[in-house]
C-alpha cells in the first residue's frame, strides 16, 4: 500500500476529487493547510494598510491506494491539479506498512 500526499490549490479540491473518484479511488482525508515554497507569499493591502502574507493557503490529500493504482493517482492529480503557475503544489508517496478498519477489522488492501 501507498500513502500519497498532495498539497494543491483550494480552488483545484472538487475538480481532483471528481477525477480520482472516476478512477476507482474510495476515500481520501482533506486538511486545509498554509504553507510557503517557491512561491513564498505575497503583500496584500487591508484597510489601507499593507501587510505581508507569509503563508499560502493550499489543501492538503491524504490517500492510501493499492501499491498498482499509486502511479495512476499521481497522475490523476498531477494533470488535474497543474495550472502551470507558481504554487500549484507538491506530491509525496510513502509506503504504509498496514491499515485496519476500524469498524470491521479488517486488514491490509482489505481495509482501504
Amino acid at each position: 500500500m501507498k500513502l500519497i500526499i498532495a498539497a494543491i490549490k483550494p480552488f483545484k479540491l472538487e475538480e481532483v476529487r471528481e477525477a480520482l473518484t472516476s478512477i476507482g479511488v474510495r476515500g481520501m482525508m482533506v486538511t486545509e493547510i498554509k504553507g510557503f515554497g517557491s512561491q513564498s507569499g505575497h503583500t496584500e493591502i487591508y484597510r489601507g494598510a499593507e501587510y505581508a502574507v507569509n503563508f499560502v493557503p493550499k489543501v492538503k490529500l491524504e490517500i492510501v491506494v493499492a501499491d498498482g493504482l499509486a502511479d495512476q493517482v499521481v497522475d490523476t492529480i498531477h494533470k488535474t491539479a497543474k495550472t502551470d503557475k507558481i504554487g500549484d503544489g507538491k506530491i509525496f508517496v510513502l509506503d504504509v506498512a498496514s491499515s485496519l478498519r476500524v469498524r470491521t477489522g479488517e486488514t491490509g488492501d482489505d481495509a482501504l
